[in-house]
């Protein structure tokens, strides 16, 4: 199934709880829109292009749920949604412009009954759900034209058919070269403190059939200097005009390594994910996330951190860092491949001219 859908017999959005995997696959549907977002922020869902589809079915959900009448109320109901949901993660763009896309749909005056605006919604969240499959695709095809057989990639965070919709975005890069018949070898980064390497990334590559190992975050370096990689993928939850790169955390020490061995690095990221408003990465707001989620790993069974670290919160938990774009050879999208300068080809790339 795809990481998100929608049950129509339920009139409600179904996810795969990506918090258990790889041990255990449970499929919960949530009826209550209020209850997508904390799903979003609790990271059932996860990944910016299935963070903006899971936004946009909360929507259409939320006008179910309502209760109005007519098209002004249910339009007022549906605004207060947005709000909640918008609410739900600070740094990925692509939750903000599914939910201003759909706002845009129940704009529309056309609407001769409110019942027409919420099928209206239903319409255009599952046509952004088809969209994302198509261009992640698209995206991953574009990106395979720069592996060579016999490649070994480096790759952090989880970007696979988990973070999207289906295919996803850097490790669909990946698929699209195993299915031109590529050898290929990914060395898969833990991506602590959640594990989304280890736990995702690993997990979709070993149903893929792809050779693959695990290291730690930190054992990147190591393998870059000795030549036993020859490419870096990453994906991204929001891309400035300049070419900064939001990413999970982590991925800033990847690219400054990889530059410094003369290792290509690219992002791979649809254009919902390129944020022209903002003109560089500084501005992008990035999410804090619950110091525990550091404090609460294990070793043999037994915390790691001392019981007064732990009772008192103290440790930092950002959830990204944002690489500056003279680190990234070229940003992957499904428009083709943005180069230096980014303030050209990103604008071109979102206008389908790159």
């Amino acid at each position: 199934m795809r990481t998100v859908e929608w049950d129509a017999q339920a009139v409600g959005v179904r996810l795969i709880d990506q918090r258990l995997l790889p041990n255990q696959i449970e499929y919960p549907v949530y009826t209550d829109y209020a209850a997508v977002g904390r799903a979003i922020t609790d990271m059932v869902v996860r990944g910016a292009p299935a963070i903006g589809a899971t936004a946009a079915y909360g929507l259409a959900l939320a006008g179910f749920q309502s209760r109005a009448g007519d098209v002004v109320n249910l339009r007022r109901d549906v605004q207060q949604a947005a709000d909640v949901l918008r609410a739900a993660r600070p740094t990925a763009v692509n939750l903000g412009w599914a939910l201003d896309r759909l706002l845009r749909v129940a704009a529309q005056d056309s609407y001769a009954a409110a019942d027409d605006l919420r099928q209206a919604l239903l319409a255009e969240a599952q046509t952004l759900a088809d969209e994302d499959v198509a261009l992640n695709r698209r995206m991953g095809f574009n990106g395979a034209a720069l592996v060579q057989d016999g490649d070994t990639i480096i790759h952090h965070c989880n970007t696979g058919a988990l973070a999207a919709v289906d295919f996803g975005t850097a490790l669909g890069v990946i698929f699209a070269a195993h299915e031109q018949g590529k050898e290929i070898h990914v060395l898969v980064d833990e991506t602590r403190p959640r594990l989304q390497g280890a736990r995702l990334t690993a997990w979709e590559l070993e149903q893929k059939g792809i050779s693959f190992e695990l290291i730690a975050d930190n054992a990147a370096g190591f393998f870059l200097k000795r030549g036993e990689a020859q490419l870096c993928l990453v994906g991204a939850d929001r891309v400035t005009a300049n070419g900064d790169v939001a990413n999970k955390i982590g991925t800033y020490p990847l690219a400054v390594v990889a530059r410094e061995n003369g290792v290509p690095f690219y992002s791979v990221v649809p254009t919902s994910t390129i944020d022209l408003s903002l003109a560089h990465g500084d501005l992008i707001p990035i999410e804090r996330r619950d110091p525990h989620e550091v404090l609460g790993l294990e070793f043999a069974g037994q915390p790691v951190a001392p019981a007064g670290a732990r009772q008192h919160g103290r440790a930092r938990n950002p959830a990204f860092d944002v690489t500056p774009a003279r680190y990234l050879t070229g940003i992957i999208t499904e428009n083709g491949v943005a180069r230096p300068p980014y303030t050209l080809s990103l604008a071109r790339a979102v206008a389908g001219t790159l």
